[in-house]
């Protein structure tokens, strides 16, 4: 169940854009006063430009409420005339649409967040908030992607994390990493307590496989937060 916390629609100046990977890119935009949501939750943009006013497509916040400013980090999907490809195409100085802010993934307490692709992005903004605040003691992060150069914010991951921070790659063996997949095997050697809260977010099967995995093995549906 998701909670509205803002339900008028704003047009949102771009301050700045990078790329972070070679296909995942950064937004930074202007905020309205008086604008609140707290870190895990969401909302929807759209792209200001003829066509597209109104496909609207929910994205993480990974920047704090207190900064006075948005981040979002997106993944551009240039190979189909989507969304993200329009989103690819923007720069600051242009501008996007936004409405409504909802929960997506709520902060419950320390517990392993395991993280696919571009599901480590309501991750992020709960990282830096338990980061900046001294609260990291008890957090753990498994984080898998295809290759190595789809890590978003590795270094920053690191500073956070430190050696609670585990990468993975289900296409691509880099020396030093994990070179496998997240799976019931894996959860099985890698945790020994399954009684404590887990965090899972990703493409839908990854949430479901693991999800699975880790009820099968007694973790408690109501500690899964997805």
């Amino acid at each position: 169940m998701t909670t509205n916390i803002v339900t008028d629609i704003y047009d949102v100046k771009i301050l700045d854009t990078s790329y972070v990977t070679h296909n995942v890119k950064r937004f930074v935009l202007e905020k309205p006063a008086n604008f609140s949501y707290i870190p895990g939750h969401s909302t929807r943009l759209a792209v200001n430009a003829p066509g597209w006013e109104d496909e609207w497509r929910n994205f993480s916040f990974t920047s704090l409420n207190s900064w006075n400013y948005f981040e979002f980090i997106i993944k551009i999907y240039d190979d189909h005339n989507g969304v993200t490809q329009q989103l690819g195409k923007l720069n600051a100085g242009t501008s996007i649409r936004m409405k409504d802010v909802f929960g997506t993934i709520d902060y419950k307490g320390p517990g392993i967040f395991i993280a696919g692709g571009t599901g480590i992005t309501p991750f992020i903004a709960i990282f830096r908030a338990l980061f900046y605040s001294g609260n990291m003691r008890n957090i753990g992060l498994f984080y898998s992607n295809h290759y190595h150069n789809d890590v978003i914010l590795h270094e920053e991951l690191t500073q956070m994390l430190g050696k609670n921070y585990a990468n993975f790659f289900s296409k691509e063996g880099v020396i030093g990493f994990g070179e496998k997949r997240i799976d019931r095997d894996f959860l099985v050697k890698a945790i020994g307590d399954f009684d404590q809260r887990f965090y899972v977010c990703g493409p839908e099967a990854f949430v479901d496989d693991i999800s699975g995995y880790l009820i099968e093995l007694g973790a408690r549906m109501d500690a899964i937060i997805i």
